[in-house]
This record gives C-alpha cells, sequence and structure tokens, in this order.
C-alpha cells in the first residue's frame, strides 16, 4: 500500500489548522438530553471524513441495527459504558475501546447503562453527517419515512 495522491501541492506549508476549545458548546441536542458535537464535518475535512463527539444522557438512546453503502464508521469509547453491535454480538464497550466497521457492515449502538457516556464518531470518507443527527432532532424520520434514511445512506436492518 502507498501513500494517497498528493492534495496540496505548494513548496511551503500555510496556516490552516482549526482549533476547538474542550469548553465548546454542542451543536445539536437531540430529545434524550445527549448531545453531539461537530469535531469536523465533510466540509471540514474537504471530504476526507467526519469526526463527531456523542455524548449520551443517562436515558437509554441510540440506533437499531444498520448498515452504510458509501462510507465506513468508527467508534471510539470516551467515558462510560456503550453497547456496540459488530454485526454479529453486542459488546459492552468501556473508555478506550474502539470498533471499526467498513462500508456495508452491519452496526449499531446503544446506551443503555443508566449512566452518562461518551464516545467518538468518524465517517470516513466524509459525508454530511450533521444533517442526518439535525433530521433526527427535527422529527425528519418520522415525517420523510424509508427517504430520509436513503438520503443519508443509512440501510435499516430489523433488531
Amino acid at each position: 500500500m502507498s501513500y494517497p495522491d498528493p492534495r496540496y501541492f505548494a513548496d511551503t506549508g500555510q496556516v490552516s489548522a482549526t482549533f476547538r476549545p474542550a469548553d465548546a458548546p454542542p451543536e445539536i441536542t437531540f430529545s434524550s438530553g445527549g448531545t453531539c458535537s461537530l469535531l469536523s464535518t465533510d466540509q471540514d475535512s474537504g471530504g476526507l471524513y467526519g469526526l463527531y463527539r456523542w455524548d449520551f444522557a443517562a436515558t437509554a438512546s441510540g440506533p437499531g441495527t444498520h448498515f452504510h453503502k458509501t462510507m465506513s464508521e468508527a467508534f471510539f469509547i470516551l467515558k462510560g459504558a456503550v453497547r456496540l453491535f459488530n454485526g454479529e454480538k453486542w459488546v459492552e464497550a468501556m473508555p478506550g475501546d474502539y470498533l471499526f466497521v467498513p462500508p456495508g457492515g452491519l452496526h449499531a449502538f446503544r446506551n443503555e447503562s443508566g449512566e452518562e457516556a461518551s464516545m467518538l464518531l468518524m465517517f470516513a470518507p466524509g459525508a454530511p453527517r450533521e444533517n442526518y443527527f439535525r433530521g433526527i432532532v427535527e422529527g425528519l424520520p418520522a415525517k420523510l419515512g424509508t427517504a430520509f434514511f436513503l438520503e443519508h445512506d443509512q440501510y435499516n436492518v430489523e433488531d
């Protein structure tokens, strides 16, 4: 395997980094009380990836089993216990645990611990996933049904 083709062609570097302080407020709040912080959207990364911090409230929440056709998804647990489904079984993931799901891989996640929990979610290549998260808050799945999920490359599977 080799490095990808260059995306930057100047002979000197440039000032282009972005910084987000730890105390920045989350951009999305869910009805469960959990939040989502948009650390790097697909727009921020030039389509390379999307990175989000998902903070669960103590109430049970999380999507059912699904897969994506266009992107991989990765989970890194920061705090608490998060149940992760790897396509075969549920595992109780703790801080430092990591799950990678390639395109087409069945997966799901839930906080059922009764405690707050936090994880990083990464999608690669980047996709406007924050629009999916905002759509959940706005109740679009109930209004648009399957069309909403297909628009956001989410193929739900009966649990």
